[in-house]
């Protein structure tokens, strides 16, 4: 019986959520496996590789946003997994937004972007 739960999410852009896994210090793998309990592994595009023994992997779906897929009891053994994914959404929200306004056309755009805690 596999552990992994598969999660929908609105990311799209595989490039901006790799540098965002890299700019919280979480090393990156593509097109690896995502570690899971007892030596479960399932394959996905992108793999957060985590402290232990669990990681987090993003698979692409057919409409172009990616799934996460986690063994996310194990996850939970090392990590705060809710304020984990909290964070990558977050970075990957910021590291998005920046993208987008530097984008041909909105050089004179004047953006304002609040971040609260």
């Amino acid at each position: 019986m596999s552990h992994f739960s598969t999660l929908r999410t609105k990311i799209t852009d595989a490039e901006i959520l790799k540098a965002s896994l890299r700019d919280l210090g979480i090393s990156v793998k593509s097109e690896a496996d995502v570690r899971g309990y007892n030596g479960q592994r399932v394959r996905s595009d992108i793999v957060a590789v985590l402290e232990g023994e669990y990681d987090l992997g993003w698979s692409r779906n057919a409409d172009g946003s990616f799934d996460l897929i986690a063994d996310l009891w194990g996850v939970a053994k090392k990590h705060n997994q809710t304020e984990l994914i909290n964070s990558i959404n977050q970075k990957y929200a910021v590291n998005k937004t920046l993208a987008e306004v530097r984008r041909p056309g909105l050089q004179n755009a004047n953006v304002k972007l609040v971040v609260q805690k």
